[in-house]
């Protein structure tokens, strides 16, 4: 990214200077929020790829199709055991490796 001074920086001092340092309150919202969006894209390309609709899915975990577009979306942050229940719905599933 170029600055005023025509410098190249760190993707790091770019979050630094838009969203403060890494702990900070500011930075902590911004990383929140961007994890909610990525895990709403990668639910949603993952229903998608099942040929599943939201209502079919809301249907399969116990929600309506507003909370599944909500998620998909990034606009909520879904409970960790709502997660397991939209991958167990879609036919997939987790691993944690070491």
């Amino acid at each position: 990214m170029n600055t005023e001074k025509g410098m190249l920086h760190s993707y790091d001092e770019v979050l630094d200077a838009r969203y403060g340092i890494v702990g900070s309150p500011e930075r902590t919202e911004f990383r929140n929020k961007a994890y909610a969006y990525y895990m709403g894209r990668l639910i949603r390309d993952a229903r998608k790829e099942e040929n599943i609709s939201q209502t079919e899915l809301g249907k399969r975990i116990g929600a309506n199709k507003s909370y599944i577009s909500r998620i998909e979306n990034g606009l909520i942050d879904p409970t960790i055991s709502t997660i397991y229940s939209i991958i167990s719905a879609l036919g997939l599933r987790i691993e944690i490796v070491k």
